[in-house]
């Protein structure tokens, strides 16, 4: 009884849930279905597949696009629900490409970021590095421990990146002419230093705009001098700060203090496929003493190369003079050496090689009187009875010496030089390393320059360095300092020339065929005092045209010559003038 019981509930039980399932499922496609409308939703929202929308950036033709403009929802219609799951795959595909194309350019950003922290890192490397290697040891130590945190395959690669760079810069420093010369076919191929001080600058090439001397006018220029004078500043009282550390029996002089007033002249060169050389000379306490310091930018940071001192206190120079009449032009010579080698200088010896007979006492006398008035008795007089050959008398000066190895200073009587030119000549050259070839400032006519000779002012006053008062004369190579015992072994002078001329470039290319180095820079102590040319008429015609080529060059500048060139046209127009304007005509031609 109680079975069948049972058996009824639970069959009534079960017919409650295969109803309450059917009216679930019904109720279910009631609300599921789509409604049968001419203007479903979906039409209004979704494009259609293939369509030109900015959204999904189609480039198809419009779908129901047509001139009752009823197609789009009849195709709309006939597709039913297949056509706005389509729709809605479309979406999901379209944001998902774009959410790949954000997810690419960020991480291309992450990567420019880590780009630019490398390369910042990398410098700060580079930059530690040099200081470490300038400081010794112990900045290196403290270095290291900067970088304990990061990972040692970072540590690796900063220490490989460095030890890259500094083989870079070694390499570089290596090339440049610093310690020794590179061999060079001709005179054509030398790179020449530019000179400058604390003021002004000393160049070379000029052209029609610049002057031989002038202020660095450009900004990068006057950074350039201030970051180098500053560096070797800092450079020369660091290490004086570290000799005041050391005990005091370790102290073998008073330490100094280095600012600009002791900064005396420096020398540049840029060579375009290794860098920037800067050898700068600052004064030391004593008269006689330098201290150089040599720096160089391989297209990167500034480095230390050397830091030396100088004393010149015991190097003598031999000033050699090839003569031959001209005892006026001697006794004009005699004047400026008097001033500059006796009173100021003091080791200096004068060679005169004299070729002829003729004004031979007028010299003679010359130098007893200069000895006999000023105790001067370093001096020596060789005569030659012989044509007159300029390398010849040089080379005679220069074998006749047999004091040692002596600094050697080839000039000419018509030279005018000071003693800060001395200092030059003996801080620019060494035995077996360096010699010495300044480029001289030469002088216009200064009665062209002045506009007569009544106006012509003493010597003192002529020799400044403008562009309207001179030249450099980069192409001769005829006043030069140079060790004996370089010159003994690089050959001589070729004495089979004669005259005037040939002998210094013959001297000149030697020296760039050997390891020596060869200083060539603008000297502001050095001048070639006019003097008239004469071309001779029994030279041919191409060389007289060259002859009277070089006078022109000699004579006046540029601008100087066309107002020559032109002057009865100025005339012309003066004369005009003054019948016009009297006043202003007269203001004009004081003026001129």
């Amino acid at each position: 009884m109680l079975r069948r019981g049972l058996l009824t509930w639970v069959s009534r039980v079960g017919g409650l849930l295969v109803l309450l399932c059917c009216s679930l499922s019904l109720l279910y496609l009631m609300t599921c279905s789509p409604p049968h409308s001419n203007n479903p939703p979906l039409s209004h929202v979704l494009p259609h597949a293939g369509s030109n929308h900015p959204s999904l950036g189609g480039t198809g033709p419009v779908v129901g696009a047509g001139p009752s403009g009823t197609r789009g929802g009849d195709a709309s219609q006939s597709r039913g629900p297949p056509a706005a799951h389509s729709y809605q795959m479309l979406l999901q595909e379209r944001e998902e490409q774009h959410r790949l194309y954000i997810s690419s350019l960020k991480k291309q950003i992450a990567q420019l970021k880590e780009d630019l922290q490398e390369r910042s890192l990398q410098l700060k490397r580079v930059q530690e590095s040099l200081k470490t290697a300038a400081n010794g040891p112990a900045e290196g130590q403290n270095g290291g421990a900067e970088l304990q945190g990061a990972g040692f395959g970072e540590v690796q690669g900063a220490k490989s990146q460095q030890s890259d760079l500094q083989e870079f810069l070694q390499t570089q420093l290596s090339k440049a002419e610093i310690s020794s010369g590179t061999r060079l076919p001709n005179e054509y191929a030398v790179v020449p230093f530019e000179s400058f001080t604390l003021q002004k600058m000393y160049q070379l090439e000029m052209g029609l705009t610049r002057h031989p001397e002038e202020k660095p006018v450009r900004k990068d220029k006057r950074d350039e001098l201030g970051e180098v004078l500053e560096a070797a500043l800092h450079s020369l009282n660091t290490a004086s700060s570290h000799q005041d550390n050391r005990v005091p029996a370790e102290k073998t002089q008073t330490s100094k203090v280095y600012t600009t007033s002791d900064f005396v002249e420096g020398i540049s060169r840029t060579e375009r496929d290794k860098g920037t050389l800067y050898e700068l000379t600052f004064r030391e306490e004593a008269s006689h003493e330098f201290r150089r310091l040599v720096l160089f930018r391989p297209f990167g940071p500034l480095m230390k190369v050397k830091n030396e001192r100088m004393d010149t206190t015991n190097i003598m120079i031999n000033i050699i003079v090839p003569l031959s009449r001209r005892a006026d032009k001697f006794k004009q010579f005699m004047h400026n050496f008097r001033e500059v080698c006796v009173r100021q200088d003091g080791q200096v010896h004068l060679t005169v090689v004299y070729f002829g007979k003729e004004q031979m006492s007028e010299v003679r006398s010359t130098l007893e009187n200069t000895s006999r008035e000023t105790s001067f008795k370093n001096y020596t007089l060789l005569q030659l009875d012989e044509e007159f050959s300029r390398g010849r008398g040089l080379d005679v000066g220069a074998r006749a010496w047999k004091g040692g190895n002596v600094l050697l200073f080839f000039c000419d009587v018509d030279i005018y030089f000071t003693a800060d030119f001395l200092n030059t000549c003996r801080l620019n050259t060494q035995p077996g390393k360096k010699v010495f070839y300044p480029v001289l400032f030469s002088q216009y006519n200064p009665a062209l320059i002045y506009g007569s000779p009544e106006h012509i002012p003493p010597m003192e006053q002529q020799l400044v360095i403008k562009k309207d008062t001179g030249f450099w004369r980069d192409f001769g190579f005829g006043m030069t300092c140079q060790y004996r015992s370089d010159f003994i072994n690089i050959g001589g002078f070729d004495i089979d020339i004669k005259g005037w001329g040939g002998e210094d470039v013959h001297l000149y290319r030697k020296y760039l065929h050997s390891n020596l180095l060869v200083v060539r820079a603008p000297s502001r102590g050095l001048f070639h005092l006019w003097h008239e040319k004469h071309c001779a008429d029994e030279l041919p015609p191409d060389q007289y045209r060259m002859c009277m080529q070089s006078k022109a060059m000699n004579e006046a500048s540029h601008g100087q010559l066309g107002m020559l060139f032109f002057r009865h046209e100025i005339e012309a127009h003066l004369r005009k003038q003054k019948l016009q304007n009297p006043k202003k005509t007269r203001l004009w031609t004081e003026k001129g």
